[in-house]
């Protein structure tokens, strides 16, 4: 029975927080290329949006960042999507480009496991994958 003990109890996911130099053009970009959902935040200072992921937890944008910083690919947010093919459609529908893993512009990388991959930055330059893992 220690299993259910508290101290046992797996952690979940609450929220990833990304910092942004822009919050209205974050907001847009997560908003429109996702399909994300804006939930109510608690500090209204202009400075946050919140996001629903389901239960997955909840993606936070704060307002700060300097900008023009450099973010490594392995450091990167993932989303899984029912079709990759039709995630580029959209991307290409709005001029973000994409590139595979090893960094092939327009490259999709199709894993060991039949998973595809796409990576892409958002307006900050923080690494994002999409991908079509169930």
């Amino acid at each position: 029975m220690a299993q259910n003990k508290p101290e046992n109890v797996p952690a979940v996911l609450n929220h990833i927080a990304v910092y942004v130099a822009d919050l209205s053009i974050a907001t847009t970009f997560y908003e429109s290329v996702f399909n994300l959902k804006i939930i109510p935040e608690p500090f209204k200072d202009n400075r946050h949006t919140w996001f629903t992921l389901g239960p997955a937890g909840q993606l936070h944008l704060i307002q700060g960042a300097k900008g023009n910083e450099v973010f490594d690919k392995n450091g990167h947010l993932c989303f899984s999507v029912p079709s990759v093919d039709e995630f580029v459609k959209k991307l290409n529908g709005k001029n973000i480009s994409f590139e595979d893993w090893p960094g092939k512009k327009g490259g999709i990388t199709l894993r060991v496991d039949g998973v595809k991959q796409i990576y892409f930055k958002d307006p900050d330059g923080h690494w994002l994958e999409v991908n079509d893992a169930k």
